[in-house]
């Protein structure tokens, strides 16, 4: 990878960094000329490109037949937002397993594993290799708006283990799984999507809870990302 690497060009490896995403179920001219023309080296689908799974499977294969015809040198990255629960952007065509407070709330890691393993297994079969998944958040805070049942549970070593768990399930699949959402959003009471939430802690404290599940999904062998969300830290 290094050698290929040395290939590309400034704006071809700028391109890889971003994740651009595009109004419509079929590649637009905007998706098209960001791949072809800004080298942009991953796509995000959300509920505006999904229709069923056989127009999800030609949509991906289309995106990537677009990269490959303008001289890319590795796959897109095609990702999406596939938690399971609330948080599920594909529906019918797919398995909807039970988030990750029931799986926190049945404490089963093989069972974490497997539902990650079954969920990438759908998401590779349809074209889609990342998942922006699984939440890694401690849930400690009962006025967060935008977490709750996302997260598996209070606890930072239990979501830490299903957290990892999850992560080998998704790499078994052959899928890039994503903790998100550092340096975590659990215990913070505004909607990300909104406003910046504060994390109004020290990092002595972030140690000992927030960043528990993400330092230990980070442990295990393979690929993936980190979700990030920077919250305005005010702690000392």
């Amino acid at each position: 990878m290094a050698s290929n690497t040395i290939t590309m060009s400034l704006q071809e490896q700028i391109g890889q960094l971003l994740v651009a995403g595009f109004e419509g179920t079929t590649p637009s001219k905007e998706i098209t000329d960001l791949i072809q023309h800004h080298r942009v080296g991953g796509v995000i689908l959300f509920s505006r490109n999904i229709q069923h799974t056989q127009q999800v499977y030609a949509l991906t294969q289309n995106l990537q037949r677009i990269a490959r015809a303008a001289g890319h040198h590795y796959p897109l990255l095609i990702a999406i937002d596939q938690e399971n629960g609330l948080v599920s952007r594909l529906g019918e065509g797919v398995t909807i397993f039970p988030g990750n407070m029931a799986l926190g709330a049945a404490g089963s890691e093989q069972l974490a594993h497997d539902v990650a393993l079954a969920t990438g297994q759908e998401l590779k079969a349809l074209g889609i290799n990342m998942n922006l998944a699984p939440v890694a958040d401690v849930n400690n805070n009962p006025a967060n708006p935008v977490i709750g049942v996302r997260s598996f549970g209070e606890d930072p070593q239990r979501v830490a283990h299903l957290a990892a768990a999850a992560v080998k399930g998704y790499q078994q699949a052959g899928v890039i799984s994503t903790l998100k959402h550092f340096p975590g959003h659990g215990d913070t009471a505004v909607d990300s999507h909104l406003a910046l939430p504060t994390i109004p802690y020290t990092l002595e404290r972030l140690e000992e809870v927030e960043l528990v599940p993400f330092r230990s999904g980070h442990h295990r062998d393979g690929r993936r990302g980190t979700g990030k969300c920077y919250g305005a830290a005010s702690g000392h």
